[in-house]
């Protein structure tokens, strides 16, 4: 599908470079129940909240689903050893643990830049880290590997190495602050390069709020790395290469979407990357249903895709021409998601990671 569609004027100042100084401070706006009928969308205009309203705005026994992936401390800027030269490494994707001349050792797919080529041999220093560069892969990243120096076990150095990898569309340095609002409030398991941003607005308060009204709670894994946040450089979607990212949805998760089925009561994803998680792990025997599961995908979904398992959609605003607005207008319909950004532009909500968010349900012409 071409990319124009998914095109938008945004104003550089809408663009969040903090976040809101309440997690669920931030703005909510809430579309109207999707329908055939064009008249009726029109009469049903968007509603102005809070994510603190969440919970009014949830039905009462819905499964509320959230991503607890971890934002690693990817971004490493040390020096070349030797010549003491600036570089930075992007950890993108953990391959092994494995133990070499008695140290540990990790091998990591990465990015990585310098005043001059990275070549095979060349090694990065920051603090007890060394990060050595070992050849490139197929998809364009280096491959590497990560070992300690001083007698500090390997993780450690990794992290005290590490910076939050803020998106280059936030232009300004880390704060500390970032250390603990790039994270979501029930992050878990440590390998993503990018916050699940609409979980970020979410606090243990509101999670209460919505056990309070009947909700279930539940959890999956989708550690997001350049599949997910990867600009589009090609004029067609089919095009476009999505690099893997792993995901997981536990047993638990799997019986407590087939409890939900059972009583009629929605899913609703809090993100893309639920929705990604969720719509990869479909059991195509059971329509509604997933699989337990732990694996890779590369799902990329664009207007047309029938989704099975997702009712209900939290997400941020995305950027023009990606792959997340897509899926946003595959899952609410292009017209009516496009119409509510618009709404939003003019209203001056704020995008992407530290932005506002949108709730909203599946089309029909989805299903």
């Amino acid at each position: 599908m071409r990319l124009e569609p998914f095109d938008f004027e945004l104003p550089q100042k809408l663009i969040a470079q903090i976040p809101a100084e309440k997690r669920d401070d931030a703005r909510l706006l809430v579309l109207p129940t999707a329908s055939n009928s064009r008249r009726l969308e029109s009469v049903l205009a968007p509603i102005h909240a809070k994510v603190a309203d969440l919970a009014d705005h949830i039905e009462p026994g819905s499964l509320v689903v959230v991503n607890d992936t971890k934002v690693m401390r990817a971004r490493i800027i040390g020096h070349k050893e030797g010549t003491m030269g600036r570089a930075e490494v992007f950890l993108i994707r953990k391959i092994e643990d494995t133990t070499e001349g008695g140290k540990s050792v990790q091998r990591w797919q990465a990015m990585g830049r310098a005043s001059k080529p990275l070549r095979p041999g060349m090694r990065i220093v920051k603090g007890s880290l060394v990060v050595e560069f070992e050849g490139k892969t197929d998809d364009g990243l280096f491959d590497v590997k990560l070992w300690a120096q001083g007698g500090l076990p390997l993780d450690e150095a990794r992290k005290a190495a590490g910076q939050v990898p803020l998106p280059p569309y936030i232009k300004r340095a880390p704060r500390p602050g970032d250390d603990e609002r790039y994270q979501t409030v029930f992050a878990r398991h440590e390998g993503a390069v990018a916050a699940p941003t609409a979980g970020l607005h979410l606090t243990l308060d509101l999670l209460q709020r919505l056990r309070e009204r009947g909700c279930t709670i539940e959890t999956c894994t989708l550690h997001i790395g350049l599949g997910t946040f990867q600009p589009v450089t090609v004029d067609d979607l089919d095009d476009h290469p999505m690099h893997a990212e792993h995901f997981e949805v536990s047993r638990d998760l799997a019986e407590a979407i087939a409890r939900a089925r059972d009583r009629n009561a929605p899913v609703v994803a809090i993100g893309t990357t639920v929705v990604r998680a969720l719509e990869s792990a479909r059991d195509t025997q059971r329509p509604g249903h997933v699989r337990a599961c732990a694996e890779e995908t590369r799902l990329l979904v664009q207007p047309g895709f029938r989704f099975s398992v997702v009712d209900r959609l939290m997400t941020n605003f995305h950027l023009p021409k990606s792959t997340l607005l897509a899926l946003v207008c595959a899952f609410g319909g292009t017209e009516r998601v496009l119409d509510a950004y618009s709404v939003a532009v003019q209203a001056a909500y704020r995008f992407f990671s530290y932005g506002d968010a949108m709730l909203l349900d599946r089309a029909q012409e989805a299903q």
